[in-house]
């Protein structure tokens, strides 16, 4: 049997969508029987991380109060936005099931600035995007229509028939100021992240850590970026930038709560109820991940073994 949900966390840059990439072009049969993966369903909050900066841009320009972001290689305006993000995860995976077949009313952009300004409402936060002046609004609608319209398609188009046999991959990556002391205070960190993921999501999760040093992870961002727009809008591509990386990814708390869970489960409790969720470790300190970022008829053959024998160590005592 396929794990149902497998929730793919690491800092920034440790290989959590190189792995995503290699999965997706692992034949089936294998990663079902060695890596207990059916066919994938990906889930992923950077495109709306995306989203939120190519908004504040707009508001600045047109020299509107600030929103999400001070400036571009700033961190969140408001921490609570973490949480937003959670939200937003959320909605996707409720939608699976239950897709929108088409936009009812409006436009694409009306459609993400709703979205995100509901999930900040029950982030506990005012709305960014709905107390905007009108001339300001009028401006967003049509300068990121186009962008807006992509992330709509996208997303129905990762919305299968149906979840049968298949894993749904959840990736984020969470963290907190460099030099801090755990446990990681709200709304910073995994412990306060994985609290706000839907009942649904967590009674059905198993998680698989990337694991590197967030020396590594710096260095990493830093050898994937790619400059301009056709870096921030990748997966693969994306430069955080510095200040973020030492401010919010400074440090995580994965491997704390694993150790807290005896060495196999991060415990996670979301009001009286506790839940207990299998987690596996890929060490990637050694990096088995950045040759995937060529194209796959370029993989070293040994680099592929070694990998994959890393990742059917991970995912053995997984959920399925």
């Amino acid at each position: 049997m396929a794990i149902k949900t497998l929730l793919l966390l690491a800092l920034p840059a440790s290989g959590k969508s190189e792995l995503r990439r290699y999965m997706e072009k692992l034949d089936p049969a294998a990663a079902l029987h060695d890596l207990h993966i059916g066919p994938t369903v990906q889930l992923d909050d950077y495109p709306y991380v995306h989203m939120m900066r190519r908004i504040a841009e707009e508001v600045q320009e047109a020299g509107d109060n600030p929103v999400f972001f001070n400036a571009s290689e700033e961190p969140f305006l408001d921490s609570g936005d973490w949480s937003t993000l959670i939200h937003l995860v959320n909605f996707d995976y409720a939608e699976l099931t239950d897709p929108p077949s088409e936009l009812v009313t409006g436009t694409a952009a009306e459609w993400l600035f709703d979205r995100i300004d509901r999930a900040r409402a029950l982030a506990g936060l005012a709305p960014a995007i709905a107390d905007l002046r009108p001339m300001t609004k009028k401006r967003l609608l049509s300068a990121l229509e186009h962008e807006a319209q992509e992330v709509f398609n996208d997303k129905l188009a990762a919305i299968p028939e149906d979840l049968d046999g298949k894993t749904v991959v959840i990736e984020f990556a969470r963290g907190g100021p460099e030099g801090s002391e755990l446990p990681l205070p709200a709304p910073y960190g995994y412990q306060h992240a994985l609290s706000l993921l839907s009942d649904e999501i967590l009674e059905k999760a198993s998680i698989l850590y990337v694991w590197v040093e967030p020396e590594d992870s710096r260095r990493k961002n830093r050898e994937r970026a790619v400059p301009g727009r056709d870096g921030d809008a990748s997966i693969l591509h994306h430069g955080v930038p510095e200040a973020v990386m030492r401010r919010e990814y400074g440090i995580d708390d994965l491997m704390w709560l694993l150790a807290l869970g005896g060495g196999s489960f991060v415990f996670i409790d979301k009001g009286e109820e506790r839940f207990a969720i299998p987690t596996g470790v890929f060490d990637n300190r050694p990096d088995l991940t950045s040759f995937l970022r060529a194209e796959s008829e370029d993989w070293s053959q040994f680099e592929v073994r070694q990998l994959h024998r890393e990742l059917v160590n991970a995912t053995a005592g997984l959920r399925t």
